[in-house]
């Protein structure tokens, strides 16, 4: 595959949220129609629907701090020595200070008319990710506004701006992606190479991308593929259909070039306003979680499952005290469907459950040994803010931890004077990767024993922790190094 290169009546609703920190509601326009029922559309000209929609679509600008050099900042010993023989400081100009320089070209779309603004995450990161120092905002009629960055969302790469306009803006209605087809006329509006607001037009060229792997490993992708023609800079834009609404988030390209071969992909309207209410509301995305690894099927595992078809989502592990677990869901299960959501691939199975709140019930359909099941099962947390009763996350980052129960005991083997508190996953981004594994029971913390997570935090200090852990039938010690 080629390197990506990133870029963004009747029926209507009005959606209204409150936002924690600002104390301002958020007020957006929905129409959940499909496009061919709204009436006739112009087949010689588009420009009454883009008349309509483009105000709304802004171009967005990041810039990082500069600092001065090391030696325009070194001791005034040194800078005298360099001035003693008559040189300048190195990469430094008289009396230079700290300054703003623009790193970043991209696109938003206003959502709300007093001054929620979507774009990208990427659009408002600096290439080390960290966020953009600052974030400049400039509306079509050329007015600019500095903007604050409510939040950001990694994983579905969406971000959500305020600025505070003087007046109500225009916004862009928002339309239900759900019911976008294949071969639906759609419009890329953006900011490309920064030449200022430019619309293409395309159809929709696919739905429901979920293997680019555009927003690298652990991210949730469910592209709408278009063939309009999106470069850089339109990240963040607005992928408009024949009636003017808003329909997805223009976010990346597949190009050798880093110029448009009409393979563009934009984030679905009703993940980007799900991600958007909820990063206003919390600052962060509820993400549901089964606790257990899926896989695709492939033809020759479908038939030795005696499966018709490679539809569904294998079961490759199951992690220890899940929620999968929990609900007896077992390594080998085909799972079918999630409430009445088909289940068709592996990572749909982890897009349809991250949609889903913490804490819910759903049912899972799934074959066993040729057998139908449904199982009865409430979700964890993927963020750890809402786990289930027994799961505790947070005292150290990517460790997951659970207190020891019988039917932990029992399903692990663990001898009856094996008493602690059970690694249950460590993600592989944790600063304790390397030290810390999923099974260790973890017995004493610097001498002293720990049954529970409040012993266990309690005996942690910054700096180096003794560590005393049963793994693999043995006792050994360990040392754990926290930063201050």
């Amino acid at each position: 595959m080629k390197s990506p290169s990133f870029l963004l009546f009747s029926g209507i609703l009005v959606a209204s949220l409150i936002a924690a920190d600002t104390q301002t509601k958020l007020r957006v326009i929905e129409d959940f129609r499909a496009v061919s029922a709204i009436g006739e559309v112009p087949v010689v000209s588009y420009a009454d629907v883009l008349e309509k929609a483009t105000p709304s679509v802004v171009a967005v600008y990041s810039s990082q701090i500069i600092q001065p050099s090391y030696y325009q900042s070194a001791p005034q010993s040194i800078q005298d020595l360099f001035r003693q023989w008559g040189r300048p400081l190195p990469g430094t100009e008289p009396d230079q200070k700290e300054r703003l320089e623009r790193v970043g070209v991209g696109s938003g779309v206003i959502i709300s008319e007093d001054g929620f603004i979507v774009t990208n995450h990427h659009v408002v990161q600096l290439h080390h990710g960290k966020a953009a120092d600052e974030i400049r905002v400039r509306l079509s009629d050329g007015i600019e506004y500095v903007a604050t960055l409510i939040g950001s969302d990694q994983k579905t790469d969406v971000a959500i701006l305020k600025i505070e306009p003087e007046q109500a803006l225009p916004i862009v209605t928002i339309a239900d992606s759900a019911k976008l087809r294949v071969g639906d006329i759609v419009f890329a509006i953006g900011n490309p190479l920064d030449v200022g607001l430019t619309a293409t037009r395309g159809i929709i060229s696919a739905l429901g991308r979920d293997s680019s792997g555009i927003l690298g490993p652990g991210a949730y992708e469910n592209f709408i593929q278009t063939d309009a023609s999106v470069n850089l800079g339109n990240s963040g834009g607005a992928l408009i259909d024949a009636a003017g609404r808003l329909v997805g988030i223009n976010t990346a390209i597949v190009s050798g070039s880093g110029g448009s071969i009409g393979i563009g992909f934009a984030i679905p309207s009703n993940m980007v306003l799900n991600v958007v209410k909820n990063l206003i509301k919390t600052g962060e995305v509820p993400r549901g979680l089964l606790g257990l690894i899926p896989m695709n099927l492939t033809p020759d595992l479908a038939d030795a499952f005696d499966l018709p078809s490679t539809r569904g989502a294998l079961v490759n592990q199951v992690q220890v005290g899940s929620p999968a677990a929990v609900g007896g869901i077992r390594h080998g299960d085909i799972i079918l469907k999630v409430d009445t959501v088909v289940i068709e691939s592996a990572p749909q199975l982890r897009l349809v459950v991250s949609q889903m709140r913490p804490g819910r019930q759903v049912t899972v359909t799934l074959v066993r040994l040729n057998e139908t099941l449904t199982l009865p099962v409430v979700l964890g947390s993927l963020s750890g803010s809402v786990a289930s009763a027994d799961l505790e996350q947070g005292i150290l980052d990517g460790v997951r931890l659970q207190p020891i129960n019988k039917r932990i005991r029992k399903g692990l083997s663990l001898p009856d004077e094996i008493d602690g508190v059970l690694v249950s996953d460590v993600l592989a981004d944790s600063p304790y990767a390397d030290v810390i594994t999923r099974g260790m029971v973890i017995l004493e913390v610097n001498g002293a024993a720990v049954t529970t997570f409040e012993a266990f935090e309690a005996q942690l200090q910054a700096g180096k922790n003794r560590l005393y852990i049963w793994h693999n039938g043995m006792n050994h010690f360990i040392v754990l190094k926290i930063k201050g």
